[in-house]
C-alpha cells in the first residue's frame, strides 16, 4: 500500500518524520487525467484544465477531443472554413474553431458547435430566404438591429399574401434536429438608451394561424401551424424536427411559413433568421419561448 502512493509524490518519498508523504493533486499522471476527462463534456474539461499543470496537460489532448467533434467535421470544416490547413491544427484548436460562429454562403448563413453538447447548429439570415415582396419597399423594409446575429432583419409594414421559403443542403451529423423561425410582432429600437417596440402596425395575425411546413430529400414531412403573438418579444416558432441516419452524405431540407389567407392584411412583423440545432437544444429553446 505505501509503495504505491510513494510513486504520486513529485518532491520526496517521505516526510521530514520518515513517514511516506501523501499524494496530491498534481501527482496524478496526466494519462490517467486524460482518461476522466474523456467523459466530460467540454465545458466541464475547461473548467478543470485550469486545476494544474497535469490537468492543463491533459486537456489538450487529442483522443478526448476527437471524441467531441462530430464523425464528419472534416466535411463541416471544408464547407464552412475556407481554410484547409485547420484540419492540420490539433482537435482541441478545431473544436475551438467549429465553436465559433462561422459564416458562409456570403455571410447569409452560421454554423457552430454548441459548447455544452458539441451538437451542430445553423443559421439562416432572411436574406437566404424567399420571402413574397420582398423588394418591394411598399411592403418590407430592411432594419439594422443589434438584436440579430446578421445585424439587420426584415420588417413587414403591410401584405395580403405572407410567404417565406427556404432550402439548404448541409452535411449535418447524424441525430435528431429541430428547426425554428425566429421573429417578433413589432419594430423594436432604442430610446435614451432603453428598448422600446414600436407595434403601430401590428395586425391581422389574430385572425388566422400562420402555417409551417418542412420536408427532406429522404421524404420526412412536418406540417403544423400556430398564432404569432406576443409583441414586443423575440419568439423562436418549432416548425418540426427531422431525423439524420448518414452523415456522409449532405441532407437537403426545405421549410416555409407561410399565412396566405387574402381575406385581410398582416402588418408589423420583423423575420429574422431560421434556426437548426440539435433536439435537446431545441428543447431549452423551446422551455424559453
Amino acid at each position: 500500500m505505501g509503495s504505491s502512493f510513494s510513486g504520486f509524490s513529485s518532491d520526496s518519498d517521505a516526510d521530514g518524520d520518515g513517514a511516506l508523504a501523501k499524494p496530491r493533486l498534481g501527482d496524478i499522471p496526466e494519462s490517467c487525467v486524460a482518461a476522466v476527462l474523456m467523459h466530460l463534456d467540454p465545458t466541464q474539461i475547461c473548467s478543470l484544465a485550469r486545476l494544474n499543470r497535469a490537468f492543463r496537460g491533459a486537456s489538450s489532448a487529442d483522443f478526448i477531443w476527437e471524441a467531441k467533434l462530430p464523425e464528419n467535421y472534416g466535411t463541416i470544416v471544408e464547407k464552412v472554413l475556407d481554410e484547409p490547413k485547420v484540419l492540420n491544427l490539433g482537435k482541441k484548436e478545431i473544436y475551438a474553431r467549429l465553436c465559433r460562429p462561422n459564416s458562409f454562403d456570403g455571410g447569409t448563413k452560421e454554423v457552430w458547435l454548441d459548447k455544452r453538447t458539441g451538437g451542430v447548429c445553423l443559421s439562416i439570415s432572411f436574406k437566404a430566404l424567399m420571402i413574397t415582396g420582398i423588394d418591394d419597399r411598399r411592403y418590407w423594409n430592411h432594419i439594422s438591429t443589434e438584436e440579430s446575429r446578421f445585424h439587420t432583419v426584415a420588417y413587414l409594414q403591410q401584405i395580403w399574401w405572407f410567404e417565406v421559403d427556404g432550402k439548404l443542403e448541409f452535411p449535418f451529423p447524424t441525430g435528431t434536429y429541430s428547426v425554428f423561425f425566429r421573429v417578433q410582432l413589432g419594430k423594436s429600437t432604442k430610446r435614451l438608451g432603453r428598448r422600446v417596440c414600436n407595434p403601430e402596425h401590428v395586425h391581422g395575425w389574430d385572425i388566422k394561424p400562420v402555417h409551417f411546413q418542412l420536408t427532406t430529400s429522404d421524404g420526412q414531412r412536418v406540417a403544423s401551424h400556430c398564432h404569432v403573438d406576443n409583441p414586443g418579444n423575440w419568439i423562436h416558432y418549432h416548425m418540426g424536427d427531422f431525423v439524420v441516419g448518414k452523415s456522409d452524405t449532405s441532407t437537403k431540407i426545405n421549410f416555409s411559413m407561410t399565412q396566405i389567407d387574402c381575406t385581410h392584411t398582416k402588418g408589423g412583423l420583423c423575420v429574422d433568421c431560421v434556426l437548426i440545432c440539435p433536439s435537446s437544444v431545441g428543447k431549452l429553446i423551446n422551455s424559453l419561448s
